[in-house]
This record gives structure tokens, sequence and C-alpha cells, in this order.
């Protein structure tokens, strides 16, 4: 049975000093970015201390390298536990899938909300946003009312999964809207991986980061389904350029992390985004 809601903040994403000893494990180290063979034109900025590239494709898209961001105090992914049990959604049978919905394994449950069709491209920045094949990609997000599975509700590891992309680097998921909850601009993590065995091992990530979601579109959906309640004025006291995690970012980052999305509230929607990694 899902935990009610309650009026306290949820910390879910605390900062950068709660945050510190995930970053320093075996798969949260931050690898160098090595810069040879990249001109002093393919970067503009430094942001949180870290050089961001910028690609230009053969068609002049711009691509960036996404920032590394924190992967919050449960992501499931064996690198922390929860109540001493050490747990690892990505070592589990069935945690690749396309429909992330419904709970896997041994749990059942299936997560409400509107539909939501994501599309994501991963590419290679240093070379002209070369999109990536192959690489696993795997993302997890918030109920419709503010709870993540394996931690908020522990019996069930619904809106977790893990997608490898195709030849022309896409990887989609079916999930359902992300909430907002208190604290946090409405966002859906990710992890990158080189391969699908390096994901479903523990291996290390190549990155950490998040998506964010567009005001308009959500603040619209959670004013008329009521799956979403809270929402709204949880909305209304946080903005994208002072949230916790997304708030030491550029504009051009922003905009990169910022999922582009088509529909609406009753038929659902669909959504893009680009991933960009130095492979």
């Amino acid at each position: 049975m899902m935990p009610a809601p309650t009026n306290t903040p949820e910390p879910h994403d605390a900062g950068l000093a709660a945050d510190m000893p995930l970053f320093l494990n075996r798969r949260h180290i931050v690898l160098g970015l090595g810069l040879v063979g990249v001109s002093a034109a393919a970067y503009s900025y430094l942001s949180a201390g870290e050089v961001n590239l910028v690609g230009t494709s053969a068609d002049g898209a711009i691509c960036l390298k996404d920032p590394v961001e924190t992967s919050g105090p449960f992501p499931g992914d064996g690198t922390n536990t929860k109540d001493g049990q050490t747990v690892n959604a990505l070592t589990q049978s069935g945690v690749v899938r396309q429909d992330i919905r419904p709970s896997f394994g041994a749990m059942s449950g299936v997560a409400e909300g509107v539909q939501f069709d994501l599309e994501i491209t991963v590419v290679d920045v240093g070379v002209a946003c070369k999109p990536l094949s192959g690489h696993a990609v795997y993302i997890w997000h918030a109920d419709a009312s503010g709870h993540y599975s394996l931690y908020d509700v522990v019996d069930q590891n619904y809106l977790r999964g893990v997608g490898v992309s195709d030849d022309q680097g896409r990887v989609k998921f079916t999930t359902v809207l992300p909430p907002c909850y208190d604290g946090r601009w409405p966002h859906i993590h990710f992890e990158v991986f080189a391969t699908l065995d390096t994901a479903v091992s523990g291996d290390q990530s190549l990155l950490i980061s998040q998506f964010a979601l567009p005001q308009d579109v959500v603040s619209a959906v959670y004013a008329v389904d009521a799956r979403y309640t809270g929402s709204s004025d949880k909305l209304a006291k946080v903005a994208i350029a002072t949230d916790m995690v997304f708030g030491d970012n550029t504009a051009e980052q922003l905009k990169s992390q910022t999922l582009v999305l088509t529909g609406d509230a009753t038929t659902g929607f669909s959504a893009r985004g680009v991933i960009g990694i130095v492979a």
C-alpha cells in the first residue's frame, strides 16, 4: 500500500553535500575529460567546475555535453542502501523494457498517471553529435503522488527501466508524466552506460544527469488531473532557475536538458530529449 502523502518536504535531492558520498564510490567517480583533438571553439563556457563541450552536426544542429547531476539518495542502482539493504534494480530480471509503468520481477502494481512516451537520442558531442548505438540508458522518476519505488514505496519497482540505443542512437520508454514534489522542479533521472552488459552488471556509468519538464505543459496537467494532487501547489513554489539541481546550469544547458513535448492531458504526451556524452 502506498504511504499517504505528507506536507513534509521529501529529501530526494538534498544537494551536493548530502550526495557527495554517492560520487565517491566505484560507479559515481567523474572521470577526467580528455580534450585531445577538440578545438577551443568546441567549448564555450564553464559550469559547476566542469568543461561542457558543444558539438555541431553536419546539418548545423548543436549538441551539448550534459552536466553531471546528482542521482539523488536512492537511485536503486546498487550504490546505496534502504533500511540496511543494498537495492539494485539493474541486476533484476525484467529491468530491460520499454514500458516502465508496471513493476517487474517479483513485484506487481502499475504506476498511474498521464501516459508519457519518451524518445531519447544519445549522441557523441566530441564527434559532431554522432548518434551512439548500443549504449544503455537507465531512467527512473517519481510517481504521480511524488513517491519513488523501492524508496518511498518499498514493495514496488515501477518507473524504473533500461533501454539500449538503436543504430540512430534512440532509446524509447513509455512511462507517466512526472509530478512536482517539495523542493524540486519536475524531472527524470537517468544514467548512461557504454553497453547493456555494463549496466546490468553494476559497472560504472558514463554519465548521471537529469531531464527537466517544461512548465507550461506540466502546470496544465497538474491543474486538471486529480492523480497529481498537490503538484500544482508545489510547482508554484519552485523555479527551474533556482532548483537545487538545475539552478547552477547555464541557459544553454537548461534548454538542452528540458524535454520537448507534444500532446495533451487526455491523449497523453510524446517527449523527445537528447543526451550528449563524450564517448
